[in-house]
């Protein structure tokens, strides 16, 4: 059903929530009247450092099954590029808004930048912005005493039905679907990528809680068996295809059957567990970027400003960011990430540990390269991780990486870098960890020679490891890190 009248409308601004079912904001604006269901390609955040094609494409994807799941309840999607609140402001000279609905956002500084604009227009023509909460983030929220009783209690309220009809505003143009090349983004394909939409989602989060996730816990850490063994849901979470809620609520009544049936594996009912403990995290490390918007740029425990250099080696970061360190197991999975737009965490981890401690990096310009190669990037948890793996928080523990023995644990047949680094493919396995070491004639005769086939180790891995460790031991002794640490923890510490 359309609607061409002159009447108010309600404009639903969808951004990283590209779905319709759990879905306030859509749901309450269909109520109410005839509605927009408005994205919006904003120049600004397109020319961001950590915006990429991969992105794009996966949003465009996701706005291709959302518009056949409105036009299925009556409703219709429009697209416009340009920046905010300017767009809104065009539309509104056209179809007077009544409300303007969207649920809250905790993303870059130039997104927190734009939603002021936003406000102060609204207030200005005098529309009613209805912002509703997204996942299990809470705004304000000063500190994080009672966070996880209230956290719990959000995953677990109903879910938001879709609504029966949508009343469509049909005398508003789209603007289509724009390709990354178009918008200014250009980048290598991403041919193992993942499928974008809600239905693609749903049938994933379907294959995890059924047949996928019953070794979940045990190989989460494996960068080759983590492929199969872990949800994959990160991209669908971080552009809104799935609520949290949605995943959460699934994964519990999984549980619940698992548990009331006495022959069930109890493996099973173990890995689910663990799996909603990391639904916990996606939210916490998001609230903390909500707490603390400067941590997309500064350091969270300022004791650490001045540790590394601001500028960056270029020499040193373009190796690690074209896989060329000569550490197998970090060159292995920054060509998978390449390739895939997507790595299991704990290698996640390893990357950023490796340019940040082995290298001695300042976390920002490997955090934006990787924002720009992670299908999934979701700015809270990023900008938290790096920060993480490179000591800057002040309140986590040091954890420094070897790239050898990660080699050992977790990639212990060398499946996985001889699937990534064919170089390495005749290199025996007990030289895989450190190839370097091979004599050279054996690296003649499985034709990888150091320095030619494949790179020499950019830094010694033992003593980039002791001299990272003295200085980060050095900086955690100090009174003024213990005493911010302190205050650290009691803004952004987890609490059970």
């Amino acid at each position: 059903m359309g609607d061409s009248s002159l009447r108010p409308i309600e404009l639903v601004w969808f951004k990283r929530d590209l779905r319709v079912s759990d879905h306030a904001p859509l749901a309450q604006a269909a109520r109410h009247g005839p509605c927009l269901c408005l994205y919006v390609y904003e120049p600004q955040l397109l020319a961001h450092p950590t915006t990429a094609a991969t992105h794009l494409a996966f949003i465009n994807g996701a706005l291709v099954a959302l518009a056949q799941t409105l036009a299925a309840l009556g409703g219709a999607l429009v697209t416009r590029v340009g920046e905010l609140p300017e767009v809104f402001d065009r539309i509104h000279a056209q179809r007077p808004i009544a409300r303007l609905w969207s649920h809250e956002e905790t993303g870059l500084g130039v997104t927190f930048a734009r939603d002021r604009r936003v406000r102060a227009w609204a207030q200005a023509q005098g529309v009613e912005w209805i912002e509703l909460p997204n996942h299990g983030v809470f705004r304000p929220h000063p500190t994080r005493d009672g966070w996880a009783a209230r956290w719990r209690a959000r995953m677990q309220a109903p879910l938001t039905a879709s609504p029966p009809q949508i009343i469509a505003v049909t005398d508003i143009a789209s603007a289509g679907l724009p390709t990354p090349a178009q918008l200014g983004l250009a980048g290598p394909p991403q041919p193992g990528a993942a499928v974008p939409g809600c239905h693609a989602g749903s049938a994933l989060l379907t294959a995890f809680l059924t047949d996928r996730g019953r070794t979940y816990q045990g190989d989460i850490g494996s960068p080759e068996r983590a492929w199969t063994a872990s949800s994959r849901l990160s991209p669908y979470l971080a552009w809104g295809n799935l609520s949290v809620r949605q995943v959460y609520q699934a994964t519990q009544a999984r549980l619940a059957a698992l548990r009331a049936d006495p022959h069930a594996d109890p493996q099973w009912a173990r890995s689910l567990a663990s799996f909603n403990k990391r639904l916990h995290w996606h939210c916490h490390f998001i609230q903390r970027l909500e707490d603390q918007p400067d941590l997309e740029h500064r350091n969270l425990s300022p004791a650490c400003d001045g540790l590394r250099p601001e500028r960056p080696d270029t020499a040193l970061l373009d190796a690690w960011a074209h896989g060329q360190t000569g550490y197998p197991l970090v060159d292995a999975c920054m060509r998978a990430l390449q390739a895939t737009g997507w790595i299991n965490f704990r290698m996640r981890a390893m990357l950023m540990s490796f340019a940040a401690y082995h290298l001695w990096q300042h976390w920002e310009a490997p955090a934006l390269h990787l924002a720009r190669l992670f299908q999934d990037f979701e700015p809270g948890i990023h900008f938290s991780q790096a920060q993480m793996q490179a000591g800057t928080t002040g309140i986590n523990a040091v954890r420094i990486y070897s790239p050898v023995k990660q080699v050992r644990d977790q990639d212990p047949d060398g499946a996985f870098i001889r699937r990534w680094c064919p170089e390495l493919a005749q290199v025996p396995l007990d030289y895989l960890p450190r190839p370097e070491t091979m004599p050279l004639a054996l690296q003649q005769a499985c034709g990888c020679r150091i320095g030619r086939d494949y790179p020499a180790p950019l830094v010694d891995n033992g003593q980039a490891w002791f001299t990272a460790r003295r200085r980060m031991q050095a900086l955690r002794a100090g009174g003024a890190a213990r005493t911010e640490a302190r205050t650290i923890y009691a803004r952004h510490g987890s609490r059970r």
